[in-house]
């Protein structure tokens, strides 16, 4: 973002204490009915010197069907940058609701491997605040370094959506774009997702949102059923495609419908070659078995 100023933290904000924080704006909003205001805040928060835990990742290897690796996984990375970006989102002069967003989409660069002995310096912002036909929509960048290293190793943006939410100012687009009807193939494994998946993977992310994590708490928030993480199933399919993508790659994803717990998820992934043979992408799409509609699509592709 031009002009940004850059906040340095001490350490990775604690997940618990931001959700708290989030609550807390929600009911001032809903008592004072007012908000932030309709700009993104010029501010990029920074930690330094971070060094992710070998058991914790041992355990979303595990979890998440990632090879035993000296390498994080990038989804891993993801959440290690998870705190930190939720700390931009928690600013007082941040204009949207918290609560209650939709992740729409995430990309992902990763130019170069990340090794869990190394020291991190991990920063993030939000820009690109625009209108969406359901609300208002913005984009979340996280970027990773070896501690010390000018090199963007891994490169993220994550956008959400405010669904409800318009802003003074900002138009709505005039052309919604409609996905493509959606023909299920072959699926090429199937995912058995029991009701403890989203605390599951609350343990090795951190992501303890309350949407995840059981009926009940999911209930408080207006959803019949706790929901599956997002990144939990974009990861899970990023580790399904396997030790071809290498360790420099890109790796998008668009969310379709969420995911209720327990539940029972197709996945097809089909590989493009290039001439010699050689692996270039793999495209990857998931779905419910049952209803035939799509959760989630994406794309795994080498650099060039």
């Amino acid at each position: 973002m031009s002009g940004s100023q850059t906040v340095v933290l001490g350490e990775l904000p604690a997940l618990s204490k931001l959700y708290v924080n989030a609550a807390a704006a929600a009911a001032r909003r809903r008592i004072l009915g007012a908000h932030g205001g309709t700009e993104l805040p010029a501010y990029t928060h920074e930690v330094r010197g971070v060094k992710p835990d070998v058991t914790n990742l041992t355990a979303y290897q595990h979890l998440i069907g990632e090879t035993a690796s000296d390498v994080l996984p990038a989804g891993f990375i993801h959440a290690l940058a998870f705190p930190l970006a939720m700390s931009v989102l928690n600013r007082d002069d941040f204009p949207l609701p918290l609560l209650g967003m939709i992740h729409l989409a995430n990309k992902v660069v990763q130019s170069a491997p990340v090794l869990f002995t190394e020291a991190l310096d991990i920063r993030a912002r939000v820009e690109n605040l625009r209108g969406h036909r359901a609300g208002t929509q913005l984009d979340v960048v996280a970027e990773v370094r070896a501690t010390g290293q000018e090199e963007v190793r891994w490169h993220g943006v994550s956008t959400y959506l405010a669904k409800g939410v318009f802003l003074p100012g900002i138009d709505k687009p005039s052309v919604s774009a409609t996905p493509p009807p959606f023909s299920a193939p072959d699926p090429t494994a199937l995912w058995q997702l029991g009701v403890d998946t989203g605390r599951a993977y609350a343990a090795v992310s951190g992501d303890f949102n309350p949407i995840h994590l059981s009926v009940l708490t999911a209930k408080a928030l207006g959803l019949r059923r706790s929901l599956a993480h997002g990144m939990y199933l974009a990861s899970r399919a990023l580790a399904d495609v396997g030790a071809a993508k290498g360790d420099a790659f890109s790796w998008d994803v668009a969310f379709e419908a969420p995911v209720f717990l327990p539940a029972r998820v197709a996945l097809d992934i089909s590989t493009v070659q290039a001439d010699g043979g050689a692996w270039q992408r793999s495209d990857y799409v998931a779905w419910n078995p049952l209803s035939g509609r799509r959760h989630f699509s994406g794309t795994v592709a080498s650099l060039p």
